[in-house]
């Protein structure tokens, strides 16, 4: 089962997230026009390396269920364009999603 859902961040901004159940694990991403946070299936080494061209704003939060525990954690590990954007490791969802607007 997929569901979309708007979330409207503090500052009044409307983003995606967008939750995949599948058998014993859900996927987990919140997405703007500029880039994502997902939960850990997020292979950001990939993003970095094999596809480093492509420029990818993405971050990856570890542990996470929820969307909104998504939203709520600190980052694990972002690209290397999200750190370019002010993004970085630590940062809370939430704050890395507004930055990408």
């Amino acid at each position: 089962m997929m569901r979309m859902v708007p979330i409207v961040l503090d500052n009044g901004a409307t983003v995606l997230g967008v939750e995949v159940k599948l058998p014993k694990t859900t996927l987990l991403a919140v997405t703007t026009d500029k880039g994502y946070i997902m939960c850990g299936a997020l292979d950001v080494g990939l993003l970095n390396e094999k596809l480093s061209d492509r420029n990818i704003i993405a971050g990856r939060a570890v542990g996470v269920r929820t969307l909104e525990d998504l939203m709520a954690a600190p980052l694990e590990s972002v690209t290397g364009a999200a750190l370019a954007l002010g993004i970085s490791p630590g940062m809370k969802g939430s704050d890395a999603v507004a930055l990408m607007l």
